[in-house]
């Protein structure tokens, strides 16, 4: 198997959606396929011209949306080709595994070039969740009609398709290994780095600028050029957020009289303070074969290592970060002790804070720059986001081994582990 370098990562910043007030999303007025496009043509015309990689060169784009319906349709992937200026020959696909898109969407290019299949391949991926979301879905939902020769006894569809009832189901289901406050203290944490970290100017290493308009008023240009969710916080204030979840009142745990014995209230525990908002934005990374990479002088961000996927029970899918992190893991033969730092996709805290309680993993390794509490989860770029953030980490701190990780809606997880060459 060839070996795999990552060699240049990028993002737009990701905008603070609002489906019911697009006027205050500063990209509101901006398709999220035109986002990946602008985002690919200053990639070309900056980074990757200085590297001497040209459109021409790439032998596959890879694009990642969880809702690829309406204006995210993207033909195969070859509208985002068409509108960023490639040539006709270069081949393009489109991936959903939903949050995890994107990151499905490298590990396709990854084997392809493992393979010998292909050279250099383009990874991207975007969501735009002020213009897309929750229009133009027609889910199935014979498997929970009795009467269907389709219908699932084992599932609970209204839990299955609600993101934020499976985190109220993993929560429940961890009782009484987290409380609600250790859910809301994360997410201060997740603000409150990523806020340190934009202050510090550490993003602007992966971010390009981009031109939206001043929240509220489209008639206002305004560069962006930060993630406009990340706000200083404090446990006090994000403890008195509206709670969004509603209780399954297991009854391993009393019911309903136990869960309001022990929270205090018959409400649920999932805030937006401790849960990722809803955000635009578009991320891309160049993944090359080690040797077309040295013999273009290039230096490597990180060495793809090792890659894993897993299913797990939709109602809880924010355990799929631990069995798709143990395949990767198993894979490379290396341990969660070898992993130097970790970036596990906040799609609610309880996800990191399980994930880091069934591997044993200190809190210290963990999203260390902030996570998507704050920066946000486009859902289609985000693992691109996770992966170069990470790479761009294991520099800074000297380090040699990451993994980036996610959950998946429908009950699945995906990993990728890089190494530093020069730790």
């Amino acid at each position: 198997m060839k070996e795999v370098w990552l060699v240049d990562y990028a993002r737009t910043p990701f905008s603070r959606s609002r489906p019911n007030k697009p006027e205050t999303d500063a990209f509101g007025e901006i398709r999220g396929d035109t986002l990946l496009s602008q985002l690919l043509l200053k990639m070309f015309d900056e980074s990757l011209a200085n590297m001497g990689i040209e459109k021409k060169d790439i032998d596959e784009i890879t694009v990642g949306v969880a809702s690829g319906v309406l204006e995210n349709w993207v033909y195969g992937g070859k509208i985002v080709a068409f509108m960023s200026g490639f040539p006709h020959h270069v081949p393009s696909l489109f991936v959903d595994r939903q949050c995890g898109s994107a990151g499905t969407g490298m590990h396709i290019g990854i084997m392809e070039i493992m393979t010998g299949f292909s050279t250099t391949v383009l990874s991207t991926g975007f969501e735009h969740m002020t213009r897309v979301r929750g229009r133009g879905v027609e889910p199935n939902l014979s498997i929970g009609d009795e009467e269907s020769e389709f219908y699932r006894p084992d599932m609970d569809i209204a839990t299955t398709f609600n993101m934020i009832q499976t985190a109220q189901k993993l929560y429940e289901e961890e009782v009484p290994t987290f409380t609600k406050e250790d859910l809301d203290r994360f997410g201060v944490r997740s603000h409150n780095l990523a806020v340190k970290n934009q202050e510090n100017g550490w993003f602007k290493g992966e971010i390009i600028t981009f031109e939206g308009h001043t929240p509220g008023n489209i008639d206002e240009p305004m560069l962006v050029d930060r993630d406009l969710s990340a706000r200083p916080s404090t446990l006090e204030k994000v403890s008195t957020l509206p709670r969004v979840s509603t209780p399954l009142f297991l009854e391993k745990n009393g019911g309903k009289e136990g869960y309001i014995k022990r929270e205090g209230t018959d409400e649920g525990v999932i805030t937006p303070g401790n849960a990722s908002p809803l955000n635009a934005g578009a991320a891309a990374a160049v993944l090359m074969e080690a040797k077309e990479a040295e013999s273009r002088g290039l230096e490597p961000m990180a060495r793809i290592v090792s890659m894993g996927w897993a299913g797990v029970d939709p109602t809880v899918m924010g355990r799929g970060p631990v069995p798709a992190s143990k395949k990767a893991l198993e894979h490379a033969g290396l341990s969660v002790d070898d992993i130097d730092y970790w970036e596990i996709n906040e799609a609610f805290s309880i996800v990191p804070l399980n994930c880091m309680d069934k591997l044993g993993i200190p809190e210290e390794k963990v999203n260390v720059m902030g996570g998507s509490i704050a920066i946000g989860h486009p859902l289609g770029a985000t693992m691109i986001r996770l992966t170069g953030t990470l790479a761009r980490i294991l520099k800074d701190k000297k380090a040699k081994y990451g993994l980036a990780n996610a959950c998946v809606g429908g009950g699945q997880g995906v990993a990728t582990i890089i190494e530093n060459l020069d730790a």
